[in-house]
């Protein structure tokens, strides 16, 4: 054998370390890939946030609400046409109206005749999620239902407008967060894939632009005829921004969210799990949603 060479079980052990090193690194590797799309993701959030203080202070302090209701006239009528910071859009949700305030925008070429463009912008698309940029089955949700639900049931809004001074505590009011939309109220094993343009219930993202607080009522409305609730899509934590703009990666029994074992997203108390809305009603308190009107 020539001086210097490796023998058979020499170049066999090297082989091994070396796989056991492979073996170790790829899960920490893997790991800081997740905690980086985690921290761009917060970015995110933070960015877009800046805008709903600017949006208020300039609309007399109402809240932005989730979306403006489609009236009589549908596109071709310009009272559903809303500034987005460069341009004007037929029915934008939230959060393109208060991303213009910062100058991050949400399309390319806003339209007034399209109410499911995909964002251009990646500043509104999770990096975890990044095929979810459709602007009703979007990433992130909004606390809509106390901060500003301009549906309308009976000619009545169910509630909007809401006003900034409402806010007992900014530093613990959810303004919105990571939402998997509807498909939270479905068992893991019920649930379908994202769909961009798609309104099936089951499916990832479907109306992920609204987000439910943790408890809801009889009484109160809902995403659609099924409830949204939080993604925990960041090593099984979610990330949420607040009304003074700091955002945390919390889990989502912290944010007061009640899950079953299979997954399925509570709307009412059930035996031990009990939903809590303390960080979504603006007064660090339990409080029920609004009603809709009539209830």
């Amino acid at each position: 054998m020539p001086r210097g060479a490796f023998t058979l079980i020499e170049l066999l052990v090297v082989i091994a370390i070396i796989a056991i090193l492979i073996g170790i690194l790829l899960p920490a590797l893997g790991a800081a890939r997740q905690t980086s799309k985690s921290l761009l993701c917060l970015s995110n959030l933070r960015q877009l946030s800046l805008g709903w203080a600017m949006y208020a202070d300039e609309n007399r302090e109402v809240m932005v609400p989730g979306r403006a209701p489609n009236l009589p006239g549908g596109e071709s009528n310009p009272d559903n046409w809303y500034e987005v910071g460069n341009g004007m859009k037929f029915r934008p949700t939230w959060l393109a109206r208060i991303g213009g305030y910062v100058g991050i925008y949400a399309f390319a070429e806003p339209s007034t005749s399209d109410g499911r463009q995909d964002y251009t912008s990646n500043v509104y698309v999770c990096p975890s999620v990044p095929e979810w940029t459709d602007e009703r089955n979007g990433a992130y949700g909004y606390n809509y239902q106390f901060l500003g639900n301009s549906r309308v049931t009976a000619d009545k809004y169910h509630n909007f407008p809401v006003q900034r001074s409402i806010i007992r505590d900014f530093s613990q009011t959810v303004m919105a967060a990571d939402c998997m939309g509807t498909a939270a109220a479905y068992p893991h094993s019920d649930r379908l894939a994202y769909d961009n343009n798609g309104r099936e219930e089951r499916a990832y993202g479907n109306e992920g632009f609204n987000l439910d607080p943790p408890r809801l009522t009889n009484a109160s409305d809902k995403c659609s005829s099924h409830r949204s609730a939080v993604d925990p899509r960041h090593i099984r934590m979610v990330n949420a921004v607040y009304l003074d703009s700091h955002a945390s990666t919390i889990s989502p029994t912290d944010l007061g969210y009640a899950t079953r074992g299979d997954g399925t997203a509570l709307e009412q108390a059930e035996g031990d799990l009990v939903p809590n809305n303390r960080l979504f009603s603006g007064q660090v308190l339990d409080r029920d949603p609004p009603d809709l009107p009539g209830s």
